[in-house]
């Protein structure tokens, strides 16, 4: 997450409050101390709003300021009396503190059956320091998250946002099981352009894919309802994240959680969608593939046991719809491993010529890895679905070696970053001009950066797809003069030189002969 500044000079006000809620987690364990704060966070936005239209309700005759459905018509959560923010603030002091926000969650999912059995309730336990708990309470309490202005400025996506990407750091590895870098996010959702349509990710983490595609849409003049959200996760602290972070946006989506996960329970059998959008977990060897040997879903292959990658891959094509497209991250090994018949399976994909374009990404942008990933995006119509046809074509994109260090562990895409990717891709796609880079140029390979590769040429490298086998080598300037024509011009120099060099040899061997010196 970047460490931004403001106008001023100064940290980001986000950057602030977390150095100033951290400073109230002493001993407490990341891990745990994230569902204290976020929960929290949750409530003051929720009460803000709640505050807003209570105080409108309040000087409109006629209307009751106490009645559930007003808040309801106007999608906001109708908030009881004991769990409103001023309630809180004004006992924020008490030792009973814990227990009264344990009753506020209680009191709050009573009312909103979509909060059900979603927001935390363990603020009474004695291990938590009540005095503690009150300073995060007065914190909290000093930003405006949930009025109208603020909600226009996206002031709690910012908080939130900020916060998930802390935690996700201070929890070092386990933090990637909710948290996938925004940059990320962001790219995937720039790729695929998800409009109109159902979107999936069958492994949702804290639902990041889905709240950029709503961004996205916002922000080009679509409506939210433009598109219907599904998801899928199997650990349910996290799955409470997600719910969460999908209800303070006003998001409704249809967010499944079991103990399984999506390869033993898949909780959307029948859905296919026309956009797919995920970070599955990275080489997963414990995905139970052994009791998976004979299922549908394994169309190009079956997996191995101990690696879930081409699992996942074939999860994501399943649930694709004919005119579908995917977007996901994954561990480079999957472009090129031969072993356990992964080789076999990538073969039967790329001859479906469904997949579209493949990525190379620079390595540090995970919270929870090092190591570098690539993006894969498939296709099940490249023939014209509203682009040209691009069968027999792969678009093979190498990045690794963008971006910008953000601290001494982290590098983060900047947005030019994400717009030279994404709009090579649309480009190479054929898209019709419109306010987004890349549209409605024409697509040309660029050494070092992107190649448009025939199917005939990924055969040749045994199906591998590892964008540096086909993009070649950047041609680079040196003062204004192509490197290339550089060093035909200094092997033309030397050889000038050499042929001097030889010529006055010669001369003075002669002169030498001709004073009696045999040489």
């Amino acid at each position: 997450m970047a460490k931004t500044k403001n106008g001023n000079g100064d940290l980001s006000f986000e950057r602030k409050l977390w150095q100033a809620a951290d400073k109230l987690r002493n001993n407490m364990d990341a891990a745990e101390y994230k569902h204290v704060v976020l929960g929290l966070i949750f409530l003051k936005y929720i009460s803000d709003a709640f505050r807003e239209l209570y105080d409108k309700l309040s000087r409109t005759k006629g209307a009751d300021p106490e009645d559930a459905d007003e808040y309801k018509a106007e999608n906001i959560f109708h908030v009881p009396k004991k769990a409103r923010w001023d309630h809180l603030q004004k006992n924020a002091k008490q030792p009973t503190i814990g227990k009264l926000i344990d009753d506020a969650m209680d009191e709050i999912e009573k009312g909103n059956a979509i909060l059900k059995g979603v927001l935390p309730k363990n603020y009474a336990r004695p291990a938590l320091d009540k005095q503690r708990l009150g300073e995060l309470i007065d914190l909290v309490g000093t930003i405006g998250l949930g009025d109208k202005e603020n909600r226009s400025k996206d002031i709690l996506g910012r908080v939130y946002e900020y916060f998930l990407g802390q935690f996700a750091d201070a929890e070092g590895k386990k933090g990637g099981q909710f948290y996938t870098a925004r940059c990320i996010v962001k790219l995937l959702v720039e790729m695929l352009e998800p409009y109109k349509g159902r979107v999936f990710d069958p492994c949702c983490g804290s639902g990041g894919m889905f709240v950029q595609s709503e961004k996205f849409v916002e922000a080009r003049g679509g409506r939210i309802g433009d598109i219907a959200v599904y998801g899928q996760e199997s650990n349910q602290t996290t799955w409470r994240l997600c719910k969460m972070n999908l209800a303070i946006r006003g998001i409704d989506a249809n967010i499944a959680w079991n103990n399984e996960g999506s390869f033993l329970n898949d909780a959307h059998k029948d859905l296919k969608a026309d956009f797919v959008i995920a970070n599955p977990p990275f080489n997963d060897s414990d995905w139970k593939g052994e009791m998976l040997r004979e299922d549908s879903r394994w169309k190009y292959g079956t997996p191995p046991v101990g690696n879930a990658n081409y699992a996942w891959i074939q999860h994501f094509i399943h649930h694709l719809s004919p005119t579908g497209t995917a977007g996901f991250v994954m561990a480079n090994g999957s472009m090129s491993s031969n072993t356990s018949g992964e080789g076999e399976i990538r073969k039967n994909i790329v001859e479906a010529d469904i997949v579209d374009c493949v990525i190379a990404l620079p390595s540090q942008l995970f919270y929870n890895t090092m190591i570098p990933v690539c993006l894969w995006f498939v296709a099940r119509d490249k023939k014209n679905h509203k682009f040209r046809d691009r069968r027999g074509q792969i678009l093979f994109i190498d990045a690794r070696n963008m971006g910008s260090m953000i601290d001494r562990r982290h590098r983060d895409l900047t947005d030019d970053d994400i717009a030279k990717i994404a709009g090579a891709y649309h480009a190479w796609r054929g898209e019709t001009p419109s306010s987004s880079k890349g549209k409605g140029k024409k697509y040309s390979d660029t050494p070092g950066f992107s190649k448009a590769a025939t199917l005939d040429e990924v055969r040749k490298h045994g199906h591998i797809l590892t964008p540096g086998r086909y993009v070649g080598t950047e041609v680079q300037e040196e003062d204004g003069e192509i490197f290339d024509e550089k060093m035909k011009r200094l092997t033309s120099d030397l050889a000038g030189q050499f042929k001097k060099s030889h010529e006055l040899e010669s001369e003075i061997k002669k002169n030498l002969e001709g004073i009696g010196y045999e040489v």
